[in-house]
């Protein structure tokens, strides 16, 4: 990646089984300025798991962070997740409001 496209700004998506859950690891990322927002979202998640058809209530953390953070942000999803595999899925953000795609950049640190 370039210096342009880690800079960019990105959607990483999670979920968890429960509302503490989802909060301490909102809360986390944000307070270590790892992601500038996390919105949580109630969702009904039916999955394949261990060869069954499973069906659970979930909350997504949608993270909104910078591409130059997304591998701490992983990481620290992975610390503080209580699934044996939790979603880690990274989207890039290809548009969207300049005034808030600069805020997301100020609000989260770039160094490691």
């Amino acid at each position: 990646m370039n210096d342009r496209t880690l800079n960019e700004a990105v959607l990483i998506v999670t979920s968890t089984g429960s509302r503490d859950e989802a909060e301490r690891i909102a809360e986390a990322l944000v307070a270590e300025r790892l992601a500038a927002c996390v919105q949580i979202l109630p969702a009904t998640s039916v999955y394949r798991w261990r060869g069954g058809i499973e069906r659970a209530e979930e909350l997504v953390l949608h993270i909104k962070t910078l591409a130059v953070r997304a591998s701490a942000v992983e990481g620290r999803v992975r610390e503080l997740h209580s699934y044996d595999l939790p979603e880690v899925i990274i989207l890039p953000i290809s548009g969207g409001a300049a005034a808030y795609l600069d805020w997301i950049a100020g609000e989260v640190t770039t160094d490691e």
